[in-house]
């Protein structure tokens, strides 16, 4: 009898497995018929996260390869046409190729202050509603006194004391996410920390870390997810906007700030294709980010469900 429950386990298992898939696969194909904006949306993501991880592969030349035809000559300010798809740059770099790359750069930037910045403050944030008193009134002080400032202003202020590098604009993203965040997070669990499960979590003597982690936390999930997609969008923007100021990436880093940077200090009227694609690649890849963040928040609201 041993060996043979021994047999069906691995049949019970794969069957829970494929059960699993069809079940999302079921939930994506229900998502993209409800909300085709929000699967666009989606499908824009998918292709940028696809492309920079395949860069290499992708990318018809490096970032910073000089480009040298069959005639031994390197084409500088080539216009976009079937042998360069978006034309080249004054030394002759590839603009695609370098397009192409500045997605890992904006991924990287997007992500890392999502996951580090983001995370953080939603915690701060819980911790913050449920606890109360005196920590609550500290943290939502350092909030407001955080939020009298532009958060461009202490990011390029921040960038420019610690220096030009991605990590540092990723922290100086960090720092500008923290009024949104706490504030938004707070609100939804002052309200989940008055109902009836959580009080009777409490009066069976379940200890806070155990309520804030098990119980508040997960029901918070929704608007953790729709919080990140916003500001993965516009972590992308703030990254373009100190490397358009000449404080983000350093300049041999293929970003699409610096590239657009490049292209209105000096060829702006010669070479207007090297502002139009960076500049579009910003636009569609944080209107993806938007298009799948509002849509994320229309499913997974209760209160919007209720009223469709």
């Amino acid at each position: 009898m041993l060996g043979k429950a021994n047999q069906l386990a691995p049949a019970v298992t794969l069957k829970g497995y494929a059960h699993a898939a069809i079940s999302a696969v079921n939930g994506v194909a229900q998502f993209c018929r409800h909300k085709p904006l929000g699967a666009a949306g989606g499908f824009i993501i998918v292709v940028m996260v696809a492309v920079a991880l395949l860069a290499p592969v992708v990318a018809p030349y490096g970032a910073r390869e000089l480009i040298i035809d069959e005639n031994g000559k390197t084409p500088v300010f080539e216009s976009p046409g079937s042998t360069y798809l978006m034309g080249t740059d004054r030394v002759g770099r590839d603009v695609f190729s370098r397009i192409i790359y500045g997605a890992r750069v904006s991924l990287y930037v997007g992500f890392g202050a999502v996951a580090i910045g983001v995370t953080g403050f939603f915690i701060l944030g819980v911790v913050s509603a449920y606890a109360g008193g005196w920590f609550d009134l500290v943290v939502q002080r350092l909030v407001d006194a955080k939020s009298a400032l532009p958060g461009l202003v202490i990011a390029l202020a921040i960038v420019a004391v610690l220096g030009s590098s991605l990590n540092n604009v990723i922290l100086a993203i960090i720092i500008g996410l923290a009024p949104t965040v706490v504030r938004t997070v707070r609100s939804q669990v002052l309200s989940l920390k008055e109902m009836d499960y959580i009080l009777a979590a409490r009066a069976i003597g379940a200890s806070s870390w155990r309520i804030i982690f098990r119980h508040i936390a997960p029901n918070c999930i929704a608007i953790y997810l729709v919080i990140g997609t916003y500001y993965l969008g516009l972590a992308i923007i703030t990254e373009s906007s100190l490397s358009f100021l000449g404080v983000g990436a350093p300049p041999d880093v293929p970003s699409w700030g610096g590239m657009l940077t490049t292209a209105a200090a000096q060829h702006v009227t010669t070479a207007p294709w090297l502002g139009i694609f960076p500049g579009l690649a910003i636009f569609i890849v944080v209107l993806g980010f938007n298009l799948l963040g509002d849509a994320l928040r229309d499913v997974m609201d209760p209160r919007l469900r209720r009223g469709r």
